[in-house]
């Protein structure tokens, strides 16, 4: 562990905690006290790490809109307000999305489905544009209110950065824009498909992003669904169970794959490394 405002690793425990219970520091170089929210998103939050992450979890998980999210924690004897979710929705969902996004980095498959759907944002309709693996693993998600080759350019360009290499075969549907953006992002050595029936597998994986935004209306700038498309795409494949198209297994098996996962990016959200992390980002 170093120090968060001269990095320094010339540290020593304090015998007091922070009101949440967080360890107290002392830097013996700048002579300051810190704890591990200090300099972080988390700082002078008047909430626990944990807490914020189930909430930003629910709301992305669950169709839970902000007033039901307000009476679940009411019942945990907390009393947050709409506009508390809101905020943390806006402010830690990119930082899920961010960690879950370097976690798989370089894990997708070398064939590639892209396709776009229709996303209402206010009154216009921005496309979405989602590609997953063979394996049907997430590659990337972008929205853009024009479908043009620049936009599709630019969200394989994206999703390069992503994975962190190009594919050897890409499968779309007959949208002209493919071709030449597939060729101007990934090279003329990757193999284009545009065969009927090919991409029906993500098509039905446009059920998820499709089923959970229409509960809640729409949105209203094209910002907040960006966000939450990414954030939700995100934690989606995180926990899904399925590593491979056919695979099944049993509810206990499921549950106990959620329950793990789940504490396992409840470690990596709380954990100190994320929250230098996070600083680093300047979020």
């Amino acid at each position: 562990m170093q120090c968060p405002h001269c990095y320094s690793h010339a540290i020593s425990n304090r015998s007091r905690l922070t009101k949440h219970g967080y360890p107290i520091f002392f830097c013996n170089f700048c002579r300051r006290t810190f704890n591990e929210r200090t300099n972080s998103p988390f700082n002078r939050t008047q909430a626990k790490n944990e807490t914020i992450l189930e909430a930003v979890l629910y709301r992305l998980r669950f169709k839970l809109s902000f007033q039901d999210l307000t009476e679940i924690f009411l019942l945990k004897g907390y009393r947050f307000s709409k506009e508390t979710f809101r905020h943390w929705e806006e402010k830690y969902a990119p930082l899920i999305t961010s960690e879950l996004k370097q976690s798989r980095k370089g894990k997708a498959t070398l064939r590639w489905k892209a396709d776009e759907t229709l996303i209402k944002v206010g009154s216009k309709y921005y496309y979405l544009y989602r590609a997953i693996d063979s394996n049907g693993k997430l590659v990337e998600v972008k929205l853009s209110e024009v479908r043009n080759i620049e936009a599709t350019t630019s969200f394989f360009e994206q999703a390069v950065a992503t994975v962190g290499f190009k594919p050897t075969q890409v499968t779309s549907d007959k949208e002209v824009t493919y071709p030449k953006a597939i060729e101007k992002a990934l090279g003329s050595g990757v193999e284009h498909r545009a065969i009927r029936y090919a991409n029906n597998r993500l098509e039905q994986n446009h059920r998820g992003i499709k089923s959970r935004y229409r509960s809640m209306k729409g949105f209203k700038k094209p910002e907040s669904a960006e966000r939450f498309c990414q954030a939700y795409d995100e934690q989606r494949d995180f926990f899904n169970h399925r590593r491979w198209h056919k695979d099944r297994k049993g509810a206990r098996w499921r549950r106990a794959d959620f329950v793990s996962k789940f504490y396992q990016l409840k470690s990596k959200f709380t954990s100190r490394q994320l929250v230098w992390q996070q600083s680093e980002m300047g979020v």
